[in-house]
């Protein structure tokens, strides 16, 4: 299957996700917006995916490739890709979709607990979650939920942590695709936002135990094994 990853800085690459596509014979291309790759045609690829960055979806003055992204990813939503966007990548998709991005309460950064909500849950989602799950997390930002889009995870920091869209286009505040090669990049990238608050971690915290990593990149498994099996 034919995987396309908008990449929006050098330190979010898509980690564990290249890996599992690695692994499982999937194509890959990417369109590394930072350094102003062309994006593809629609007819090039069958599942996108929104990498994450330390940018608010509205800062068109100082990355202009957000304009163009923004409307990419709306056409990609109309061709009826499946479409896996995770913390900036899902603000992204949820502002392409007519939803609002403020600042949420709380920065949010380290490892916290989501609570899934399954009623209604699609096929594209079930297997995939527990019902409560620790996983990684970055961000200052949160996304409203885009009108008709199903909620489905929250944390104690930030109310939406999740949504899907159409039964194929997914939303994720936070992080399964971390490694803790990718969390150390973040940390060096970004580490002056490690500024002790409630819901910030250090980077010792952050970096204590490898196997929350292996159990976070287990769930993305789960999720595009999901995907794939959907587009087929």
């Amino acid at each position: 299957m034919r995987f396309h990853i908008l990449q929006q800085v050098v330190f979010e690459g898509p980690a564990a996700i290249e890996d599992w596509l690695d692994d499982n014979h999937h194509s890959i291309t990417k369109t590394k917006l930072f350094q102003g790759d062309a994006l593809p045609a629609q007819a090039d690829f069958d599942v996108l995916i929104v990498m994450g960055g330390p940018m608010g979806v509205e800062d068109f003055e100082q990355y202009p490739w957000l304009v163009r992204e923004r409307q990419f990813i709306q056409q990609s939503i109309k061709s009826g890709k499946h479409i896996l966007g995770i913390c900036l990548g899902a603000q992204l998709i949820a502002r392409a979709s007519g939803a609002a991005v403020v600042k949420n309460r709380y920065r949010e950064i380290g490892w916290f607990d989501v609570k899934i909500g399954q009623e209604n849950f699609p096929s594209l989602l079930k297997g995939v979650f527990n019902q409560s799950i620790e996983v990684f997390h970055w961000h200052g930002d949160t996304f409203e939920i885009p009108e008709g889009a199903l909620h489905f995870a929250s944390s104690a920091a930030c109310v939406n942590q999740g949504f899907i869209l159409n039964e194929r286009v997914i939303g994720l505040q936070f992080h399964i695709e971390t490694t803790p090669a990718s969390a150390a990049l973040l940390i060096e990238n970004c580490g002056d936002e490690l500024d002790g608050s409630i819901y910030v971690q250090s980077e010792a915290e952050i970096l204590s135990d490898s196997t929350r990593f292996i159990r976070i990149n287990q769930i993305l498994s789960r999720l595009l094994e999901n995907i794939v099996m959907d587009r087929l």
